[in-house]
């Protein structure tokens, strides 16, 4: 139902812009955003004494307050807004070509810059897509799919020179550990920032650290739900779920029209039992790691961390048979379960964990819509959880592995998750240089 007005905020937020008033203009393409997942955490989430943070109304964040919260977080918002050349068709509402972009940037000391880009006879959406095409190929439902070989270096500096050069000035000088969060729209949920290329072959995350985030009241409701939690101790080992290669279930292929078992991960395996040694955690490997034992046992978890095949199709009436919101984990099946973490399954957990990583494919994707991404990653923070990690594509084992290894070791080194997963991504691509091997991961929500 909120998809139907989008029109009304979009239109408005124009109007602003047109009338020199761009910080209203951002007022109103938040409150034109993420409406349904603010709607449920402020519903869920409250505070230890047992009161409302939020009003549960359909406030919004006001300019002043967005302001503040860069101020009190010391970080650097980055949020855009598509316009299409026709604001909507009458049929359908459908949108047309995006003819500019419009971009804020809210420094650390609540400044706030507004810049518009004229997309010409660029076509965003098919740039996007074959960005997509060429970094990393979508893997269904865990079967594999041979990999595009096209260079990417072009269309990586091509949206680097829609996306970040009209406001590189703005962001931080110098100051690869400041945070940037990124709130995209639309198909923009779909870039690998961190893989961004300027005009001098540097990548984007090799100068800041990077997150993003559906929305920035979501943003600061992710660090409330931080707050809510008790996670002043140490981490014990007991406090860890880390599960790998599970046995895995068999899936509907509908390529083949016939069910067949997800492969085999071995170096997710290998991933997890490196982990489990920094931690001297037990992991859940293989027959033990059951949709079963993991639901009765992961409200308690600190820490949440599959390393399997993310569905990013399951719960798509067509493909599946399920009517559900998109995407699934695939964990052992047995007594009674199939094997499948749906991500409805999921949003009706309570968790405490402070960090969830979904070492999989796809698991950043979903239904994209005026709300954002409907899928695994919204189903985690309306669960409970601050921080989640997630993948943009389809990502391959080893050097995966060898990521998510990294990214433990620098977080339990004192760095917090968005600059343990940038040291990640750096190291990753010393060895690994394709951007398909290492920049497929994102941080939503906290960093801290």
């Amino acid at each position: 139902m909120f998809d139907s007005q989008i029109y009304t905020y979009s239109l408005l937020s124009q109007i602003l812009v047109a009338r020199n008033k761009p910080n209203e203009a951002l007022e109103i393409s938040e409150a034109g955003r993420a409406r349904a997942i603010t709607k449920l955490l402020t519903n869920q989430f409250t505070s230890p004494d047992g009161l409302e943070y939020v009003n549960t109304s359909d406030t919004t964040l006001t300019i002043d307050e967005i302001r503040l919260l860069a101020q009190e977080r010391n970080i650097t918002l980055v949020e855009y807004a598509l316009i299409p050349e026709e604001s909507f068709k009458q049929q359908g509402k459908q949108r047309g070509r995006t003819a500019e972009i419009h971009i804020w940037v809210v420094q650390p000391n609540g400044e706030i810059h507004f810049r518009q880009v004229d997309l010409g006879d660029e076509e965003l959406a098919v740039l996007v897509t074959q960005n997509r095409e060429a970094i990393g190929v979508r893997n269904r439902g865990g079967f594999e799919l041979a990999v595009n070989e096209v260079s990417t270096e072009a269309q990586l500096q091509t949206l680097h020179q829609l996306l970040i050069a009209p406001i590189a000035d703005v962001l931080p000088q110098d100051a690869p550990d400041q945070r940037v969060i990124f709130i995209p729209h639309e198909q923009l949920f779909l870039v690998p920032f961190p893989a961004l290329m300027d005009g001098n072959g540097d990548y984007l995350i090799e100068k800041h650290t990077i997150l993003t985030a559906p929305s920035i009241q979501v943003l600061d409701l992710t660090q409330k739900q931080r707050l809510a939690l008790d996670h002043s101790k140490n981490l014990n080992a007991d406090e860890l779920m880390l599960v790998g290669n599970p046995t895995m279930p068999e899936v509907w292929n509908p390529t083949v029209s016939d069910f067949q078992q997800l492969t085999n991960l071995p170096g997710a395996e290998q991933e997890v039992l490196e982990i489990a040694d920094f931690f001297d955690s037990q992991p859940l490997l293989n027959a033990a790691a059951t949709e079963q034992r993991i639901k009765q046992q992961i409200e308690t978890a600190r820490v949440i961390h599959f390393a399997t095949h993310g569905l990013l199709e399951y719960g798509k009436p067509k493909d599946s048979g399920m009517r559900d919101f998109p995407g699934a984990i695939a964990l052992a099946p047995g007594n009674g379960e199939d094997g499948l973490l749906t991500a409805d399954e999921i949003q009706q957990l309570s968790l405490n964990a402070e960090l969830v990583v979904l070492s999989a494919c796809d698991t950043g994707l979903g239904q994209i819509t005026g709300d954002g991404v409907i899928g695994l990653s919204r189903s985690l923070i309306t669960a409970g959880a601050p921080s989640v990690i997630v993948s943009l594509w389809s990502v391959p084992d080893a050097p995966t592995a060898d990521l998510m290894i990294e990214f433990y070791r620098q977080w339990r080194s004192g760095l917090d998750k968005a600059q343990a997963l940038r040291q990640a991504m750096l190291a990753t691509m010393e060895t690994h240089p394709e951007p398909r091997d290492w920049a497929a991961f994102t941080l939503i929500g906290e960093s801290k």
